[in-house]
């Protein structure tokens, strides 16, 4: 996670491969220049191949579709793309703590 870009980096095993924009879109949809709006608001920045082509893997079409929701229901895509990072942040925060909770209680049940 960077701070210019806070979903660029969460990648997952499953995240492969990762599609073309053209094929991304499709799956959204949407248009190529819908996926372009959301990687101008820095919600999104697509992977690259080899050849320099922009990629997308499932974890990014799953923030983009959420993004996408949002802007059907007539917010502004910077907006949603805001409140998608803000989820997104929320749900890792969750968790983490549950995870943090859970070792916790291990511990504690394994002392006694």
């Amino acid at each position: 996670m960077t701070a210019d870009n806070p979903l660029s980096d969460r990648l997952d095993d499953d995240d492969y491969p990762a599609y073309t924009m053209g094929r991304a879109a499709e799956m959204l949809g949407t248009t190529p220049g819908f996926l372009r709006a959301i990687g101008e608001a820095r919600l999104i920045t697509p992977l690259r191949s080899q050849g320099g082509h922009r990629r997308y893997s499932r974890y990014q079409l799953r923030i983009a579709a959420r993004a996408r929701e949002l802007v059907d229901q007539g917010m502004p895509v910077d907006a949603a793309c805001r409140i998608v990072i803000l989820e997104d942040q929320l749900e890792e925060a969750q968790r983490i703590n549950e995870e943090f909770r859970r070792a916790a209680a291990d511990q504690h049940n394994g002392s006694q």
